[in-house]
């Protein structure tokens, strides 16, 4: 099979590219950004980030072979001594993701997008392990879903290569429609709407504004869309598209969802029908991941996989790390390590887990706050008690500003909550706490870093 490469053309297209020493041009097989992990007749584009800048590195890469850099234009004069191509152009960043869409324009493979507030990343971990059974398929790496992870994940894609699931994740106006117009999806699905992001997308309205510009990139390339039905949101925004197949539990859809309650160790049993085909079991623990393998089976059976390639793509599915991994131990004790990320919909997702498998156990739930809420934030931060009384947490243990605010509306209820100022203090109480016969759940935004809880509940437990 041929390799995939970019030609000189391709670079003179690259809008303001200009080429130093162009006679030298030698075909290029790979992209990289990384001076770290670069090989031999590949392109180096320095990308300047927080921390680093890769024009730092150009002359580190040079020594290890590659066939042309790309710079900015202004910094050219420090490497106009370089005797192979050079290419330099206003803005590395955009110019990487042209990159990208030249790259993707000479793929055979069909290109999955994929967005929404909750779930996105394991929705997509499971229609890429599922389809596995049939295509040979790459994916997105972790969460590298932005406006460098994108083009990134499409440029380490290969001619051999039939699907490509791509994760656009967002918290600001734009993002979307950028990745999206590089990644040119042939198939489109919107996990959810949620409040996620409120920060800089102000409201759901935002939300779904934004995230919809994957569902507009998808539909400008005729292609096809996923739609949730029990997301009245989603579904209205796309109700005059024709070319979309729909998913539900609870309304009318073309891939039905049924649940049929919990097995004994609390997973969710499902029942999944599509035409003729019918796929049922005890399938994953939660709400939230019966909804992602319902979206994630419309899309197998849009792409032709039969019941048994489907089930076998659900049985090696592994849970994302720190995405409600379910953790087991001596004494009765369950560990809910949903620590990745936050927002209130998740919180909901996960104190419904919580409930379904503590039957006859305390339940305690150690919170962190949910960033990027914005002027929102004081009232979803409290309004999380409802969701906590519902499912009947016996026990809070807070950190963070804005988690106050929860503990100010729970002390007017009959639940036992204590709000910590310091993390040496937290982590003190939980190693003096009682564990035994116990749910626990450790959850908060990514900046909490609330894993480093889960490992001081661990080391109790283990000791």
């Amino acid at each position: 099979m041929k390799k995939l490469s970019l030609s000189l053309d391709d670079i003179f297209n690259i809008t303001g590219a200009r080429i130093y020493n162009p006679d030298s041009f030698k075909t290029i097989y790979s992209v990289s950004i990384d001076s770290r992990k670069i090989k031999k007749n590949s392109l180096f584009v320095a990308l300047k980030g927080e921390r680093l800048d890769g024009h730092d590195f150009v002359k580190e890469v040079v020594n290890k072979g590659v066939t042309a850099v790309m710079i900015d234009n202004k910094k050219y004069k420090m490497f106009s001594s370089l005797v192979l191509p050079v290419i330099t152009v206003d803005d590395t960043l955009t110019a990487y993701g042209q990159l990208a869409n030249t790259w993707r324009k000479k793929l055979k493979a069909k290109v999955i997008g994929i967005t929404g507030s909750a779930g996105k990343t394991t929705t997509k971990e499971m229609i890429s392990s599922i389809l596995s059974e049939k295509y040979k398929v790459n994916k997105t790496v972790s969460n590298y879903n932005n406006q460098i992870g994108v083009p990134l994940t499409i440029l380490n894609t290969n001619a051999s290569h039939e699907i490509l699931v791509l994760e656009l994740g967002t918290n600001h106006f734009g993002e979307i429609a950028y990745t999206a117009n590089i990644a040119e999806p042939d198939f489109g699905l919107i996990t959810n709407i949620g409040n996620s992001h409120l920060e800089f997308l102000r409201n759901k309205k935002g939300v779904l504004r934004e995230k919809s510009e994957l569902f507009k990139s998808v539909q400008k390339n005729n292609g096809t869309l996923f739609v949730n039905n029990d997301d009245s949101m989603v579904s209205n925004s796309v109700k005059n598209y024709k070319n979309k197949v729909t998913y539900s539990f609870s309304s009318k859809a073309e891939v039905k969802g049924k649940l049929k309650g919990q097995s004994k160790e609390g997973k969710e049993i499902i029942e999944i029908k599509y035409k003729d085909k019918t796929i049922d079991g005890a399938f994953y623990f939660g709400e939230q991941s019966a909804k992602n393998l319902l979206a994630a089976s419309a899309v197998a059976f849009r792409l032709g996989l039969n019941k048994a390639q489907i089930l076998n793509g659900i049985k090696k599915y592994k849970s994302v790390d720190k995405r409600l991994n379910i953790k087991k131990y001596k004494n009765h004790i369950t560990l809910i390590d949903d620590t990745y990320n936050a927002n209130p919909e998740s919180m909901r997702y996960a104190f419904d887990l919580m409930n379904k498998i503590s039957v006859g156990r305390k339940k305690i739930a150690v919170l962190g706050d949910m960033f990027e809420l914005g002027s929102a934030g004081i009232r979803l931060h409290k309004n999380l008690s409802k969701d906590i009384t519902s499912n009947k947490i016996d026990e809070l243990l807070l950190i963070g500003d804005l988690m106050k605010n929860l503990k100010s509306q729970i002390n007017q209820l009959k639940i036992s909550v204590t709000h910590f100022r310091d993390r040496v203090k937290l982590k003190n109480y939980i190693k003096n706490s009682g564990l035994n016969n116990s749910v626990i759940l450790v959850k908060g935004s990514r900046g909490m870093k609330m894993e480093e809880f889960v490992k001081t509940i661990e080391e109790k437990i283990n000791a």
